[in-house]
């Protein structure tokens, strides 16, 4: 363990060299990914020093008590030995978690997609709010949000809604969201005071850039159409919909919410991308989560990750057993605490996988 925090040194050390080459000022993303990766390595240097401190302390105060030359140094040692012998446990499993190898795709833009499932025009109305949940967390994270498509539902919410969201670490932070989430309240058509329950399903998949994905021309058919629905004048008048068609898989995107053609078609590769992206990164890694993605296709009540339960102002997250009485800070994209808890409990699932493996 020692030996790691050197290394971690070692890779700071050499970062920060290719950091001061003036070559480096052309290319941008270089040193992006350059930024980044100090920041992670630095994070887990503080942790690592950390460690590194209390090891080194308690060597000195075992050296000192078994001196035993002086009664009251032995004293100030032992309480420093019970001090360090405290904190080392905590802090060696903290060391460790950092040291699990991050999933790639975390630095990663996000393509977010939510649709209403079972619970009709409730469901449409959750999808709404549960969209505005994750704009409120995008502008809390300094987030970029840019909406691709979606219908609109009657009720004035959303029958499906898909963005994208670019920034620091978006998909490392929102991959926890996908999956099936569940509202209880009692609707405002409700003149019964009756509580109804609804889901709505999320499915977060990571930006895919065109070097991740390649697309054949021949492998895609475009359709152009009018746009329908609310949009002005040019949006509904001319053929500028656009309706991609991905053969080797079936998968059909479309997008209509530009007035120009050629935008609805690059917001629709991106989507395209994206899904494609997942598909090959889950063939790729040998862990399709077929729960997971029957529950984003079927939107089923049963299939839920997390319940939003309005007249106890509840929100427990199923998959870790965690229930907290802040609705409506969550609902104003208060996420960080669900957040951290669902990260800690991955990382510390790794780690146990990966001390078997030891």
């Amino acid at each position: 363990m020692l030996e790691l925090v050197k290394k971690f040194e070692e890779k700071l050390n050499e970062i920060d060299k290719k950091m001061s080459d003036p070559e480096l000022l052309t290319n941008r993303k270089l040193m992006i990914e350059l930024n980044r990766e100090r920041l992670h390595v630095e994070s887990i240097l503080v942790k690592g020093r950390e460690y590194r401190q209390i090891k080194i302390g308690l060597k000195e105060a075992r050296e000192i008590i078994s001196a035993n030359e002086d009664e009251e140094l032995t004293a100030m040692a032992q309480e420093e030995l019970d001090t360090y012998e405290a904190q080392l446990g905590d802090v060696e499993q903290e060391f460790k978690l950092l040291l699990i190898p991050r999933d790639p795709n975390d630095d990663k833009s996000a393509i977010v997609e939510i649709r209403a499932g079972t619970g009709g025009d409730e469901a449409g109305i959750f999808v709404g709010d549960i969209y505005k949940m994750y704009q409120r967390f995008a502008d809390s994270k300094n987030w970029k949000l840019e909406v691709l498509g979606g219908h609109a539902s009657s009720s004035g919410g959303f029958k499906e809604i898909f963005f994208s969201l670019s920034g620091d670490e978006v998909y490392g932070l929102m991959k926890y969201e996908s999956g099936v989430h569940r509202v209880q309240r009692v609707p405002l058509t409700e003149t019964q005071g009756r509580i109804h329950t609804s889901a709505i399903s999320v499915a977060v998949l990571p930006e895919a850039e065109e070097v991740d994905i390649q697309i054949r021309e021949n492998e895609i058919k475009v359709d152009v159409y009018r746009s329908s629905g609310p949009g002005g004048q040019s949006v509904n008048t001319t053929d500028s919909a656009v309706r991609i068609t991905h053969f080797p898989t079936g998968l059909v995107v479309t997008c209509q919410d530009e007035k120009s053609q050629l935008k609805n078609k690059n917001k629709a590769m991106k989507v395209l991308r994206a899904r494609l992206y997942d598909i090959k990164m889950s063939e790729h890694q040998n862990k399709i989560d077929a729960d997971r993605r029957a529950m984003i296709s079927t939107g089923d009540r049963s299939a839920k990750i997390r319940t939003y339960n309005f007249p106890q102002s509840r929100v427990t997250d199923h998959r870790i057993g965690l229930t907290l009485y802040k609705l409506n800070e969550i609902l104003q994209g208060n996420l960080t605490e669900l957040i951290d808890a669902l990260r800690q409990y991955e990382q510390e699932n790794l780690l146990k996988q990966q001390q078997k493996m030891e």
